[in-house]
Order: C-alpha cells, then structure tokens, then sequence
C-alpha cells in the first residue's frame, strides 16, 4: 500500500507514520516529491486495515497497490524520478548518453575513448571489466585491471564510468571504481545480484533480458528499488525473436509502456538492439522521439580490431556525428542532450 501524506505534514507525522508501519513488521520507503511525500509499504499487508493509518495525523489517503511491482509504479510515484549522475540529471528535461567500448582493451584504447566522446558530449564513458559471453572461448575482459583503466580514464577526462557486475562477490569491488552499475541482459533475474547492487547504493543501469517481459524488467528494478536505492535507470537493448537481420529486436513499444508504468529513466541501447553501426542512428532517433532518456552508445577508435562487438562500434568521428544528429530531434521533443 502507499500512504499519501497531506501537504501540511509535519516531519513528526511522518515519523509517526513510518514508526506505525514498522510496527507490523513491514518496511517504509519514502518519497519526498515537489508537493507530497508519500509512504510506500512493503511486505505482507493483507491483514493490514487501512484505517490504522487514515486516523494518523498529517494521512491524506491510503492507496493500496494491487500490481506485481509496487516501488517501480507509478501509483507509488507520480511524478518522473530524476538523479545525478557526476553532475548532469537524468530523467528530466536531458538527455543522457554513456558511450564507449563493449570491453576494455588497453590503456591506450580506453583513454583515446574517453577523451573523444567526452569532446562530443557524451556524459559517461561505457566500457567492460568482466564481460559474459555466450562462448567460453570469447574474450572475457581484464577484470580488475579492467577497472583500473576505466578509473584511470575516468581521471584524464573527466568523466563519469559505468561498467557491468557480474556476481554478488564482485559488487564490493566493481563499486571502488565505478560511478554506475550495470546488470546485463543475461543477469537481470540474477536475484542475488539484484540485491547487491541494491544494497551498493550504487545508481544501477538494470538492462532487459533476452526474452523477458516488461512486468519481469520492472519486477526485476523492484529488488534493487527495495534496498532503499531509487538511483535505477530501466536499459531497453531489444530482445530475441525470430528476426536475423539484425542482432535483437529493439522493443520501441518499451520506452513509452515502461514510462506509463514506471516513473524511473529509460535509456536504450541501438548497439546490441541492431548489432550492426549503420543501423545505430536510425534506431537512436527513433528512441529519442518516443520518449527515452538516455541512450548507450558502443564507440571504439579501431572497430574493424575490436576484441568484441565491433560491428556495432562507431568510430570517434562517427560519434560526433551521431551527437549532433540526435541533437535535432532532442531539440524537435522539447529536450537537449
């Protein structure tokens, strides 16, 4: 259930409130919005009558949630969640792009990325440490060298890194290094990872699995939401179907679906939706029109000698292109990058 405070509540009736909700052994989640805080319940409250808290000082209403995923709605939120990141906020007015390599190859690689697509406009740098692969023998990334690259290229350019956990034990040092983390497509219902990076406390860009459906992407962003970390940012990267042409399917239907449902940040991902770089913008524009808020961009200053997914890499010079291409139709919606 969620428990809309008055506008003249106090922090003592909020207080009041969150104690009477502890009380029944259930956990409070608060959020402080321009107008209303609002209580969310979680845990076992069917026994729970509503009227204990109606009669508390400073309660609008009590609104019970009968959806499968409760801090992730909007019943639980209105209003659009926005955080920072290094400085720039995403899921408001504009729009984020994280760009870079799909692994860290070289200091000299990782570096020359930064600095070109921070030149562009680019507000982090994307790259992976640890990279799952669908054959063993595939390059699997340089682990925690990996991650002293990216914090290394972090400091030369001044940028944000994002970069992909894959365990609950690599959460602790992932996080030493990283400003965000992301869960990959074949993690997302790796619950146990859900809860780490939750409790990491970390903003966490949670991508679709291959075949999973909107309700089991937003149940998934449910774990880390309920650790008390809201910083979540909901990656559409396409999914599987019997289509060839292209590596996924992008699901453009997700972003302006999960924006009904959801109040967190949609970001998309054309690389691995498309599989191939020609295809990269077309897809991008398409997004951005449709509502995303963010965009995950692989770029790589030698793709034809990429260790992994080189296809779908833009060169340096492609990038900038691509900034100032997406800039118009930013520009056409309202927003900015």
């Amino acid at each position: 259930m969620v428990i809309v405070m008055k506008k003249s509540a106090t922090e003592q009736d909020v207080a009041r409130v969150l104690s009477k909700v502890e009380g029944f052994g259930m956990k409070t989640h608060l959020s402080r919005g321009k107008i209303r805080t609002i209580v969310g319940v979680v845990g076992e409250n069917r026994g729970v009558d509503p009227t204990a808290f109606e009669s508390l000082s400073g309660v609008e209403r009590v609104v019970p949630l009968l959806g499968p995923f409760k801090l992730a709605s909007r019943d639980f939120r209105s209003e659009d969640t926005v955080f920072s990141i290094d400085g720039s906020s995403i899921g408001g007015k504009k729009i984020i792009v994280m760009a870079g390599p799909c692994a860290v190859e070289s200091k000299e690689q990782i570096i020359e990325t930064a600095l070109a697509v921070k030149k562009a406009g680019a507000t982090a740098l994307r790259g992976g440490a640890f990279k799952p692969r669908t054959s063993p023998y595939s390059f699997q990334g340089l682990g925690e060298e990996g991650l002293k690259l990216l914090a290394q290229a972090r400091d030369v350019a001044g940028i944000a890194v994002v970069t992909e956990v894959t365990t609950p034990d690599l959460v602790p040092l992932v996080a030493q290094y990283a400003d965000i983390l992301q869960v990959g497509a074949r993690n997302m219902q790796n619950f146990a990872l859900l809860h780490a990076v939750g409790e990491a406390h970390k903003p966490v860009l949670l991508k679709r699995g291959l075949m999973s459906t909107i309700e089991e992407f937003l149940n998934a962003a449910e774990y880390i939401l309920s650790h008390n970390n809201p910083r979540v940012m909901l990656c559409e990267r396409g999914i599987r179907t019997f289509e060839t042409y292209t590596r996924n399917t992008l699901d453009i239907n997700a972003i302006p679906v999960l924006k009904s449902l959801s109040h967190l940040p949609v970001v998309v991902d054309p690389s691995h939706a498309t599989g191939k770089r020609e295809y990269v913008l077309a897809v991008s524009r398409a997004a951005v029109a449709a509502g995303a808020d963010g965009l995950i961009v692989e770029v790589h200053p030698d793709p034809e000698n990429a260790l992994s997914d080189g296809a779908q890499s833009l060169r340096p010079h492609e990038f900038e292109h691509f900034m100032e291409e997406i800039q118009k139709v930013a520009g056409a919606m309202g927003r900015e990058i």
